[in-house]
């Protein structure tokens, strides 16, 4: 059985933390040894993702039990689970599947509903990049710009590129199976799906992806649950608005 990739810091309560689509462990980096004063802070690469295991087959009831493999193997019990985007999709799944071992639950910039595909032209310049002909980062950036134009995009997904070998770049991430699997990332969560216990939505206050209609939605699935903007970003609040996400994950969590 594959075990998700991980970085452990800290000593305590396990806060475990789940990145968003195309992204990994090392975006939570800084927010991680912050957290890590108080808590067990464990930053997951999620399959086709990061450091983890690669396979063909990618949605939500896999990635939620990689999730559920990950706790059995680190005998961990009783953890506070954060999820931002796709991962924040997975750890609602998860909480609602084994609520036994989740004590809190904070969604970050996503919510219960289903999401139609949007992210064609990141794919599409991905899949346009060839790294016999893209031979450093720079032109990779070049490539990418053609199908993607914002700057801090871009810079996101170059974090996935690395040196596989001498002179040779690869992705880390598995873009054969998120291409091709593309339409489950926006999948709804279950009907009938339920958490009872605390659960905290974070929203950037000027990202699109938590609207007051889903409110309804968010009570149906999440009964014990609490909203909260945060200003000044969008939808990648924690690297946006760093400071007002870690007072607000602490005092939700304290």
């Amino acid at each position: 059985m594959d075990i998700l990739h991980s970085q452990i810091l800290g000593e305590g309560k396990p806060l475990l933390v789940l990145h968003g689509y195309f992204g990994m462990s090392d975006n939570w980096k800084t927010l991680g040894n912050q957290f890590s004063e108080d808590f067990q802070v464990h930053l997951i690469d999620q399959r086709n993702h990061g450091r983890s295991f690669h396979t063909a087959d990618f949605n939500y009831d896999l990635l939620a039990e990689d999730v559920y493999n990950y706790i059995q193997f680190h005998q961990l019990e009783n953890v506070y689970l954060v999820g931002h985007s796709m991962g924040g999709k997975t750890a609602m799944l998860f909480a609602s599947k084994y609520p036994a071992l989740v004590e809190k639950l904070i969604v970050v910039d996503i919510s219960p509903k289903a999401y139609d595909p949007h992210h064609n032209a990141i794919l599409a310049g991905l899949n346009s990049i060839d790294f016999n002909i893209q031979k450093t980062r720079g032109k990779v950036d070049e490539q990418l710009s053609k199908y993607i134009p914002d700057f801090g995009v871009r810079q996101f997904l170059l974090k996935n590129v690395y040196w596989r070998e001498k002179g040779v770049l690869d992705f880390r991430f598995n873009l054969q199976s998120l291409t091709e699997n593309n339409p489950e990332v926006g999948r709804a969560l279950p009907p009938k799906t339920t958490f009872l216990k605390p659960t905290l939505f974070l929203k950037g206050e000027k990202s699109g992806y938590i609207v007051p209609e889903e409110q309804m939605i968010i009570n149906n699935h999440f009964p014990n649950n609490k909203v909260v903007t945060i200003s000044n970003a969008g939808h990648w609040l924690h690297a946006e608005n760093p400071k007002d996400f870690y007072t607000e994950v602490c005092n939700f969590l304290n």
